[in-house]
C-alpha cells in the first residue's frame, strides 16, 4: 500500500486529498481544504497554509504528492497568490520527503474520465466512483485534489 496525497493550491483555499493504494484497490482517507482569510496580510496567510499541510502530512505520512499544475487561462489575476501558494506546498513537501509530480489540468481530467477535455462535474462524479464515496467530494478544490492524487497513483507505474 502506498499513500498520496493530492493537491490543488491556491492562497484562498487548497484543496488538499489522502489516497491508500495498492493494486485496482484505491481507497479515500480523507479530503478537505486549508482556508486563509482575505484580509489577512499574505505573508500569514501562507504560514497558516504551510501550518496547517505539515499538520496533514504529519498525520498521514504520504510518500508522494501528484499536484494540479497551475492554469490561469481565465483569471491571471490569481496568478501571483497561487504560484505563492504552490511555492509554499512545495516547500512542506520536501522538507517532509515527499516525491513531487505536477500534473496539467488536462492530464488529471484524462486519468479520471479519459477525456482532457471533461467536464469538473464529470471528473468529480468519478471521483465519487472510483472511491467509492457516498457522496461527491466537495468543496471542488478538494475533489481536485483527489483527482491529483488519483492521477498520480496511475501515473507512477510508468514512471
Amino acid at each position: 500500500m502506498i499513500r498520496i496525497i493530492g493537491i490543488d493550491p491556491g492562497l484562498a483555499q487548497t484543496g488538499y486529498g489522502i489516497i491508500e493504494a495498492a493494486g485496482s484497490t484505491i481507497r479515500c482517507l480523507e479530503f478537505g481544504t486549508i482556508e486563509t482569510k482575505p484580509h489577512v496580510p499574505t505573508g500569514e496567510r501562507l504560514r497558516t497554509l504551510y501550518d496547517a499541510l505539515c499538520l496533514v502530512l504529519k498525520r498521514f505520512n504520504p510518500a508522494e504528492s501528484g499536484i494540479e499544475s497551475l492554469y490561469f487561462a481565465k483569471n491571471s489575476a490569481t496568478a501571483f497568490p497561487v504560484a505563492q501558494a504552490k511555492g509554499v506546498v512545495l516547500l512542506a513537501m520536501e522538507q517532509n520527503g515527499i516525491t513531487v509530480r505536477e500534473y496539467p489540468p488536462q492530464a488529471l481530467k484524462q486519468a479520471i474520465v479519459g477525456n482532457g477535455k471533461a467536464e469538473k462535474s464529470q471528473v468529480q462524479a468519478l471521483v465519487k466512483l472510483i472511491l467509492g464515496l457516498a457522496e461527491i467530494p466537495e468543496p471542488d478544490h478538494a475533489s481536485d485534489a483527489l483527482a491529483a492524487a488519483i492521477c498520480h497513483y496511475h501515473h507512477r507505474a510508468v514512471m
